[in-house]
């Protein structure tokens, strides 16, 4: 316990002495182009109030990471992002589609296998020929794909779903 608050300290401390103030710019932290440095607010307290050991006047503050950018970098990003978002756009509409067309054709093979079922249920006869029309629609319907296993039921039934 001792070992931590004195690792919290020395954090503490660290972070007082060399942190310089003002909003983190990470475009020209990696010295990226189009992106000045930004000015330390004139709040900031000094360099001798930074370095001093007990860094009263910053004490029980914490910089935050508020999106402000300069216009170059916002014009530079604007662009990649803008089509970046189209993309995006684009690829949510292309996977919608393809949901309704799967939920659209996964319908009509519910209908074709309920009306087989019915038919089934009303004539018991049917479903005894291995040779009938029904026998092989539902061998189509129930077939699965070359090394698709169904998953063995264990008979406990989970009651929590797990993400």
């Amino acid at each position: 316990m001792q070992d931590n608050l004195e690792f919290l300290q020395w954090t503490k401390r660290f972070w007082d002495q060399y942190y310089p103030g003002g909003e983190y710019d990470a475009v020209a932290r990696r010295k990226g182009a189009g992106a000045p440095a930004a000015a330390a607010p004139a709040s900031a307290p000094t360099t001798s109030a930074r370095t001093s050991g007990a860094g009263a006047a910053r004490r029980g503050t914490t910089p935050t990471t508020a999106p402000t950018r300069s216009t170059a970098a916002v014009r530079t990003g604007g662009a990649a992002s803008a089509a970046l978002t189209q993309e995006l756009n684009a690829m949510k509409d292309t996977v919608a589609g393809l949901e309704r067309e799967r939920d659209f054709y996964f319908s009509k093979l519910r209908d074709i296998e309920m009306l087989l079922q019915q038919a089934c249920e009303a004539d018991p006869e049917l479903e005894k020929d291995e040779n009938s029309l029904i026998k092989q629609v539902q061998a189509i319907l129930y077939s699965t794909e070359e090394g698709f296993e169904i998953p063995a039921d264990d008979g406990v039934a989970d009651d929590q779903e797990t993400f």
